[in-house]
Parts: structure tokens; sequence; C-alpha cells
């Protein structure tokens, strides 16, 4: 999926969390040649800060001007935007890479939300979410059971960090969230992650055409 060998240099032993966690994610994610990304719901900026390494041109944007300002004052390399991602008046296609880590469960309509996201990808371009939703199902459960054991082990090896973005609990269920993206992403790559997570990625085609169903890992 990407060209790149740049592995993220955040020194996980002095600030962890569940979503610093699987920034690599995001960063494993970038298309080779990316010029352009935007960081959606960037809270505290950790993962915008991180794509400005590999990616020469990054915006991050969020509603809260509290958040933005620390953002702001760490790293001066990307430009913050005060907004909501659904009404700024971003350029359609103008993102190499649209980023989101534990934001998408914060707009109010999923699909609406995502097709946003596509939206504003350029073709040839990647949609990579990391996002939180809630368990309803057997298999849900067992992944947060590994979560669970998996929390306890890497909190007591990593100082775990807690951000200062404001926090909801997610309305959709992870089934929700992978109908929706068969919707409107359907070529996209699902995996369910343990820490109460998923990766949702996917490319938009250099050129439209038809599209498959989405995909396990």
């Amino acid at each position: 999926m990407s060209g790149h060998s740049w592995r993220a240099r955040t020194d996980h032993r002095a600030r962890w969390n569940h979503n610093i966690h699987y920034h690599q994610r995001i960063l494993d994610a970038v298309p080779t040649g990316a010029r352009t990304a935007l960081d959606v719901g960037t809270g505290d900026g950790l993962l915008a800060a991180e794509l400005r390494r590999i990616v020469p041109t990054v915006t991050g944007i969020d509603p809260d001007p509290v958040v933005l300002e620390s953002a702001r004052r760490q790293n001066v390399e990307v430009e913050w935007v005060q907004g909501d991602v659904l009404t700024h008046p971003f350029e359609p296609a103008s993102f190499d890479v649209v980023a989101s880590v534990a934001t998408l469960h914060h707009l109010p309509h999923l699909e609406v939300a995502l097709a946003r996201l596509a939206e504003l990808t350029a073709p040839g371009g990647v949609v990579a979410i990391v996002g939180l939703a809630r368990s309803t199902r057997p298999s849900d459960w067992l992944y947060d059971l590994a979560g669970l054991v998996q929390h306890r082990h890497l909190a007591r090896t990593r100082r775990l960090w807690e951000h200062s973005a404001a926090t909801m609990p997610p309305a959709h269920s992870y089934s929700d969230v992978r109908r929706s993206a068969a919707r409107v992403m359907p070529t996209a790559t699902w995996t369910r992650l343990p820490l109460w997570r998923y990766a949702l990625i996917w490319t938009r085609p250099s050129e439209e055409g038809p599209t498959s169903p989405a995909q396990d890992a």
C-alpha cells in the first residue's frame, strides 16, 4: 500500500496511549510521493506532527481552539485550522492523505463523514482511519479481552499519556461502521484491532470505475 520504510520516531516510553499506539497504521498507509495531508480532528496535533516528517504540507483541523493552540505551540510546520471538516471550504480532491484517529465517532452522520473524507482525497490518495466503535458481538468481546490484556502490559512498560481533546462514547457499533464503509468506500480494507480500535484504509481510484465490497485485512 505504501512505499515508505520510515517508522515513527515517537518515544513511546515517554508518551503512549491507545491512539498513539496505532499512529503507525496511518503512517504506513501514506502513498509514495504524497505531497499533502489532512489530519481530521487533530487534537493535540501528535499525528499531524508525525505526518509532517514524511509529507511536505500537512494541515490539522479541529473545532477546539484550546487544543489547537497547544498543537500550534509545539509545531509551527503544520497549518492548523479551527473548524468543522464537514463544512470548512477545503477544495475537493486536495489532499493525498486524509487521516483520522479517534475522531469519526464525534461526527453526527457516519456515512456523510466518510463521504466527505473521500471527497477531499485526491485520485490515487488514501483515507486512513483509526476509530472507536461499540462492541455488540462475541467476536468484538474477544478483541476487547485481548485489548485489556495488552493495555495492562503496555501501561506497565510505557508511560500512559492522557490527551487534552474532548472524549465521547461511540454511538455506532463496529458492524455499523463496517457496513457504512462498504457502502461509501467499497474497496476499503477493514481491520478490527485490540485496544478498542479498528482501522479503515481506502485508496481513491486514479480513475473512477467499478468497485468491489470492502475487504478484511
